[in-house]
């Protein structure tokens, strides 16, 4: 059966770095390591991306192979599953075992850790995020047991330690695996890792020493935040472990669009409708922004597509970094409809020279024009 390609083993580019292969021989260890792994051929595969790391992790016989394919592997005698204490650039047994089992030191079951961070999406008004507000959320969130004030047990009686783990939260399990004999240190199934054991829970809880409860949190929505950012409720999180601090509330927030305004971070767009006598003769119009109404004065001439800037007219930035601007793109535009009279006044218009183009304009139409010569 001929061998795999040892890039394609890997899932690695043939220009792949040392780190890049180095990590994608991890995921694979982790993944196919036959005491971690429920999958099929899993120490199969395991031994074949074992293989394809030891020759690619190292220069010359990567070098080798690139020229020479596996016969060039072969013929350096470093083909085939390495011995128990070759680890390539793991740096010895020590780090294998971590990466598999999560490393050899006890962690103690009663220490304090934090609590788990939470997630709110909060959807804003247009406006809503270009100037802030102040409101209230709810969100469902674990919170101490007030029976049992967080033991999980029945008021009146205590928790015990764990007889089989010994209150370490941890059992220690002896296996033969292709590195020789090891210890694989699991969470005791009995007290679920706590240490302890519960012999009549709380009637609250159940015995979790946790309950659901409805909390209202106040939040405040800074001005210029835009869609995709987070804010950060420091300590509104779940509640911490055996002491533990609290963990934080992240908001994250969504923008509706306006019908009207468009924006791109600190900078607001819109688009201006005019008539062909305003384009073409001038006029001083009001323009809407998000800070109320202003006057737009647009020169004779102007054409469609024509971006003016309202400076300082834009969202106010997030961090405190003045504003951005707003920029007005006139659109021009052709009536319909006209009356007879209205069509004899342009007809008139256009015999006594309104068909005069600028110099740019005449530029345009020569090359129009050119383009129909060759």
């Amino acid at each position: 059966m001929s061998k795999r390609d040892y890039y394609e083993v890997l899932g690695v580019d043939k220009n792949a770095s040392k780190d890049e292969i180095k990590k994608a021989y991890r995921k694979l260890a982790r993944k196919y390591h036959p005491d971690v792994s429920e999958e099929e051929n899993a120490s199969e595969k395991f031994k074949e991306a074992k293989e394809a790391y030891e020759v690619l992790s190292d220069e010359q016989k990567r070098a080798q192979y690139d020229q020479f394919g596996h016969a060039g592997a072969q013929g350096q005698g470093f083909g085939g599953f390495g011995g128990a204490q070759d680890f390539g650039d793991f740096g010895g047994f020590g780090d294998i075992f971590d990466m598999f089992f999560g490393g050899g030191r006890r962690r103690d079951p009663n220490a304090p850790q934090q609590g788990a961070d939470l997630q709110y999406t909060m959807t804003l008004e247009f406006e809503e995020a270009i100037f802030g507000k102040e409101t209230d959320i709810n969100i469902p969130k674990e919170e101490e047991c007030d029976t049992c004030h967080g033991s999980g047990a029945k008021p009146g009686t205590k928790t015990k330690t764990c007889s089989h783990c010994n209150g370490s939260g941890q059992l220690n399990m002896e296996q033969n695996t292709p590195f020789g004999r090891v210890v694989n240190r699991r969470i005791c199934h009995h007290c679920n890792g706590s240490g302890k054991i519960i012999p009549e829970k709380c009637g609250t809880c159940g015995g979790s020493g946790k309950v659901k409860q409805n909390k209202t949190i106040h939040v405040s929505i800074p001005k210029g935040i835009d869609e995709g950012h987070q804010i950060r409720v420091a300590g509104k999180g779940e509640p911490g472990v055996n002491g533990g601090p609290p963990g934080d509330l992240f908001v994250v927030i969504k923008v509706k669009q306006d019908d009207f305004f468009k924006r791109d971070g600190d900078h607001i767009y819109c688009e201006l409708p005019i008539t062909y006598a305003q384009a073409a003769l001038g006029d001083e119009v009001e323009v809407p922004t998000v800070h109320g109404k202003v006057m737009l004065t647009i020169p004779a001439g102007t054409q469609t597509g024509k971006i003016f800037r309202l400076k300082g007219k834009g969202a106010p930035n997030v961090r405190g970094y003045g504003h951005g601007d707003q920029h007005v793109e006139v659109k021009v535009i052709t009536p319909t409809g006209l009356t007879d009279r209205q069509k004899e006044l342009l007809r008139e218009f256009n015999e006594i020279g309104g068909n005069e183009a600028t110099d740019e304009q005449d530029s345009l139409f020569q090359r129009f024009k050119n383009a129909f010569k060759s």
